[in-house]
């Protein structure tokens, strides 16, 4: 039986999967004469490959029982895709170079003021939540094409103790 470890959501160590989308180090400027702050560039959208477009909706997801059974990954291979949470609880985010290759595979406990930006192609388990009714901001891409493929894991995997 194979047990992922969960570390902390860096810039850093998810770069290889994207983007972390935070205000912490964002270029910001004031706004609305003063009342509001606007960070930017908080993550690089890319939707447009094959005639697609932006998609923004809401997703509201629930915890799986613990531990949590890894048994596929997704990827996208025509356009990344941000998830944000619009409550203040951490959440879990698991990612692998390879899925064939148990190595490659990590798991990130991102904050509640964390999202991410899966880059085009990057291999990620679909949306992994720890409280019940976790609404999420998701931009992503519609349009033709094919823009999801899924592979089963040969051994299920397992997310312990959450970091």
């Amino acid at each position: 039986m194979s047990t992922l470890k969960t570390e902390a959501l860096t810039k850093f160590a998810f770069a290889p999967f994207g983007d972390v989308v935070e205000i912490d180090g964002a270029q910001h400027y004031p706004i609305n004469q003063g009342y509001a702050e606007r960070f930017n560039d908080l993550a690089k959208v890319d939707v447009t490959t094959a005639g697609g477009a932006t998609n923004m909706s809401i997703v509201v997801a629930k915890p799986r029982p613990q531990p949590i059974t890894i048994t596929l990954m997704e990827r996208h291979p025509l356009g990344s895709q941000i998830f944000y949470p619009l409550q203040d609880r951490p959440w879990l985010v698991v990612v692998c170079a390879n899925p064939h290759d148990v190595t490659t595979f990590r798991a990130f406990v991102a904050a509640g003021t964390q999202g991410i930006n899966y880059a085009r192609n990057a291999w990620h388990h679909p949306l992994l939540v720890l409280d019940e009714a976790s609404r999420f901001l998701v931009v992503d891409r519609v349009g033709p094409g094919n823009n999801l493929e899924e592979i089963n894991l040969a051994a299920p995997l397992f997310c312990g103790s959450i970091a």
